[in-house]
């Protein structure tokens, strides 16, 4: 059995994270006042409890680091026991330095800040109600520092206004970073609450699709056979006729097609082979697609292009990605059947396929809505190729993007993910 994977960071987990910075930043912040309060100004202190608070925050830290690696989701619950540990260890710390005289209390604003981003009311409450018990607590109860009250660094600015100073830059720095990080975070959420939204309508404009496919499939065996039958009797009337023949045979021939791509349909309704896409060769798929692509539009002329370098990349395809890339070249014969160039490339992680045509191009009102909606750059199309193409790729997890080409036409682009085959 393979071991367990550590849980992706969800937003508490993030949180705690980015607490965990802040509290390393503080805390050796702090240890470096001391020690310059010391040896430079002298400050009287016992330095032994000092050097234990600083230590004990030290530690909790390092545990912190240690079971962020575990997986187990943090809750609120958890997070604000940090919080009140950050609160107990700044109480401590300013007991025995000066208590509310020390230009540092103010620092208690930055948990209750960061308590109100993260947490709910109840407990961000909490958190405030202890910042200002510990803040009350060190008006009465406190170690003094006398060069906190009386130290003169430069002219007529006092040591406790210059710690007052450094207290508002670093507390500023703190919460504006802590404050980013977290409206970052909600705007990525956000975003992607937003691609699931499209994502599921996109699926249910689909769904509805291929409901209206399956009755209409059903339909259409009628009349091809209908066809199919008047086709082979005015074949028999035309054999005098060489061009009315051949005009019937490709007809025959478009017909016996359609009713294979119909039953090929049906047989591909099968949910269980869909789930498991077969693995190919890029190059040799391609080809076997562009193939199929060209009896369907003999009136054509192509060029297909693949990198020559070694490592021809392996996708995962189905009978939905073939009939997507099918989808795309026929737009591009539609909009101009000469000189239809098609091109494989390969990078580390995606297979991309190029489509160049001839044609007019994609005009800029409508090239945004593009396989989102049911747009069509044909007079007579309803769009719901380009929606059911992007729909196939976007669910093998790559992507189309069309341009229009600076030589003129159009260039469709199709990024597939490239698998690894490494591991078997």
């Amino acid at each position: 059995m393979h071991p367990a994977l550590p849980l992706p960071l969800s937003t508490p987990n993030r949180n705690l994270v980015r607490l965990t910075i802040v509290r390393g930043i503080t805390w050796t912040g702090f240890l470096a006042a001391i020690i310059f309060g010391i040896e430079v100004i002298g400050f009287q202190l016992r330095v032994v409890p000092v050097i234990c608070v600083i230590v004990a925050m030290g530690l909790i830290n390092v545990a912190t680091w240690w079971r962020l690696g575990r997986p187990r989701a943090v809750t609120d619950t958890e997070y604000l026991f940090h919080l009140l540990a950050d609160v107990a260890g700044l109480t401590l710390l300013f007991y025995f330095t000066g208590g509310s005289t020390n230009p540092f209390i103010t620092y208690y604003l930055v948990p209750i800040t960061i308590a109100a981003a993260t947490l709910p009311w109840r407990f961000a409450w909490l958190i405030a109600s202890a910042s200002m018990a510990g803040y009350t607590f060190l008006m009465l109860f406190f170690e003094p520092v006398p060069q906190l009250s009386h130290g003169i660094i430069v002219g007529s600015i006092s040591l406790h206004v210059l710690g007052m100073w450094l207290n508002f830059g670093l507390s500023a720095g703190l919460v504006t970073f802590f404050i980013y990080k977290m409206a970052h975070a909600l705007r990525r959420r956000d975003q992607t609450l937003s691609r699931t939204r499209e994502a599921a309508l996109r699926n249910e404009q689909v769904l509805a699709v291929a409901t209206q496919a399956a009755g209409t499939a059903h339909e259409l065996g009628t009349p091809l056979s209908t066809m199919a039958v008047l086709l082979k009797e005015m074949r028999e009337d035309a054999r005098d006729d060489p061009q009315l023949g051949a005009d019937i045979d490709l007809l025959r021939q478009q017909v016996d097609i359609c009713k294979s791509r119909l039953q090929h349909l049906v047989a591909n309704a099968d949910r269980r082979r869909l789930a498991e896409p077969e693995q190919r060769p890029a190059g040799e798929w391609l080809a076997q697609v562009v193939q199929r692509w060209l009896v369907l539009r003999p009136d054509v002329s192509h060029r297909l292009e693949i990198a020559e370098r070694r490592g021809m990349p392996t996708l995962a395809v189905d009978a939905t990605l073939e009939q997507a890339l099918m989808n795309l070249l026929n737009n591009a014969a539609d909009a101009n059947p000469e000189r239809i160039a098609v091109s494989l490339d390969w990078d580390t992680d995606e297979v991309i396929i190029d489509i160049r045509d001839h044609g007019p191009g994609v005009a800029m009102s409508i090239a945004d809505q593009l396989g989102d909606t049911f747009v069509s750059t044909k007079s007579k199309g309803m769009g719901i190729g380009l929606f059911l193409t992007h729909a196939t790729i976007n669910r093998l997890g790559g992507g189309v993007s069309l341009y229009n080409h600076e030589e003129g036409g159009t260039l469709t682009e199709v990024k597939l993910p490239r698998l690894d085959t490494s591991q078997g």
